[in-house]
């Protein structure tokens, strides 16, 4: 059987350009830089340095207020929100009273649109490849799990059972009353002859499902029916519509993407180390998730309460972070709570993403320098080993909380999961680069490194 491979991009839009245009919006930048700076020099008459330091000292004060607010209990607690509160709508009163509202105004629109245009440049020089899909004929007996208490009901609210029979579909219904163990499930569906196993559910459920399909080398179908389902958005799937994910039974193209385990548990997304790991485990962390999270923190944060970890990468040692995260292919941007999203799934690649902030000092530092400050490290690697004291540590995976022996060893099958998806999908939102101002004056010059280069093929 012939198969045509397209290039087809699964996440992002391509964007258009190349190093001419990102050079343009690279002097531009660096134009609206200029005109920020000139801005903010034609306000500091006498005294205006000190009333535009005191706005940098406001936000550092914010950064510090949080980490006593997370840190700590009782009344240091209370001052740390107040101060995180206060500091910047005191610097807003006093740049109001000072009549610098305008220059603060202005600088930081123009600042904003340098940023913007940074990012475009950057941008111009990416041109996604996308993740190669291919052509495959509809499956003949398809077999779809269907988690009736994931994301609140949306089976149900959708109608997904009938819609999924309808177009030849075995379902299978998981809960409300019995929930078996869908790994078992999925063997025997697979045994009973299915030529495609999906899941409408969490990513937890996702994976669990997903490593049987790889296993028998057959097609996964995911059904954006959980809570969050990042592994569905970033195959640019339609989170909002489930329905949509069910195109694929009939018009639909395959993708290949990797595979994560961890310690032998298949996991799609994200395994979590650490602080938000300790915090899972409780049991009032489902009901109420943000009171448990700061009963906790004060110790997990000090040192007192958590385990220490100590973690080896390929190239890398990272002792005792206060949160680890390992991902299935890297995020975008180092953001350890894993909001942001992965360009591709492909690379074969774990993203690692450690955080350790030990005072106000290094909290205020990660407000204003963000995923460059001291208390982040990410790196990527083939494989994450998490070793402790303890014989067991908890561990979240695809935010489920689990204990698990030392070492836990976090590795990749790469490109073992054939994804089924609709041929026709929105695709995930673009994730912006982090500007590199040294790259951008670069580009502005008409050089070009070796990194330029490289990346200009990379997302």
């Amino acid at each position: 059987m012939n198969e045509t491979r397209t290039k087809r991009t699964a996440g992002t839009n391509r964007p258009s350009g190349g190093i001419g245009q990102a050079r343009g919006w690279a002097r531009l930048a660096l134009a609206l830089v200029a005109g920020c700076a000139a801005v903010v020099f034609s306000g500091l008459d006498s005294g205006g340095w000190l009333i535009l330091l005191t706005g940098f000292a406001g936000l550092a004060l914010a950064g510090a207020g949080v980490w006593w607010m997370l840190a700590h209990r009782g009344g240091a607690r209370l001052l740390g929100g107040l101060l995180a509160v206060a500091a910047p709508v005191g610097v807003m009163v006093l740049y109001a009273a000072s009549g610098l509202w305008v220059v603060a105004v202005g600088a930081l629109a123009l600042w904003a649109a340098a940023l913007a245009s940074a990012r475009s440049a950057l941008r111009s020089l990416r041109r996604p490849r996308g993740m190669h899909t291919r052509k495959a004929p509809p499956p003949k007996r398809p077999v779809l799990l269907m988690n009736v208490r994931s994301g609140g009901g949306k089976v149900e609210k959708f109608d997904l059972v009938k819609r999924a029979e309808a177009l030849g579909a075995r379902v299978i219904v998981l809960g409300p009353d019995t929930y078996p163990d869908p790994v078992e499930v999925a063997r025997q569906a697979v045994a009973d002859g299915a030529d495609l196993l999906g899941v409408a559910g969490g990513d937890g459920t996702q994976a669990l499902v997903a490593s049987v399909a790889a296993d028998h080398g057959l097609p996964f179908l995911v059904i954006a029916a959980g809570t969050r389902n990042h592994f569905a958005m970033d195959l640019g799937l339609d989170r909002a519509d489930p329905v949509h994910s069910l195109e694929a039974l009939t018009n639909g193209v395959e993708l290949r993407v990797d595979l994560g385990d961890v310690s032998g548990r298949p996991f799609v997304n994200t395994v979590s180390f650490g602080a938000y790991a300790e915090i899972v485990q409780s049991p009032e962390y489902r009901d109420a998730k943000a009171a448990t999270a700061l009963e906790h923190l004060p110790d997990l944060l000090a040192g007192e309460g958590g385990t220490v970890l100590d973690v080896h990468t390929d190239d890398t040692h990272l002792y005792a972070p206060q949160a680890l995260l390992v991902s299935n292919n890297p995020y975008a941007r180092a953001d350890p709570l894993g909001g942001g999203r992965r360009p591709r799934l492909d690379t074969g690649q774990l993203g690692v993403i450690g955080v350790r902030v030990e005072g106000p000092g290094q909290a205020a530092e990660l407000v204003l320098l963000g995923e460059r400050a001291s208390g982040i490290t990410s790196v990527t690697s083939r494989r994450v080993t998490v070793e402790a004291s303890e014989g067991h540590i908890p561990v979240a995976v695809d935010g489920e909380a689990l204990d698990l022996p030392v070492p836990v060893v976090c590795t990749l099958r790469p490109r073992a999961l054939r994804v089924r998806v609709p041929r026709h999908r929105p695709g995930a939102p673009y994730a912006p680069p982090t500007v590199d101002w040294r790259r951008i004056v670069a580009l502005a010059l008409g050089r070009t490194d070796t990194r330029t280069t490289q990346e200009t093929h990379d997302v």
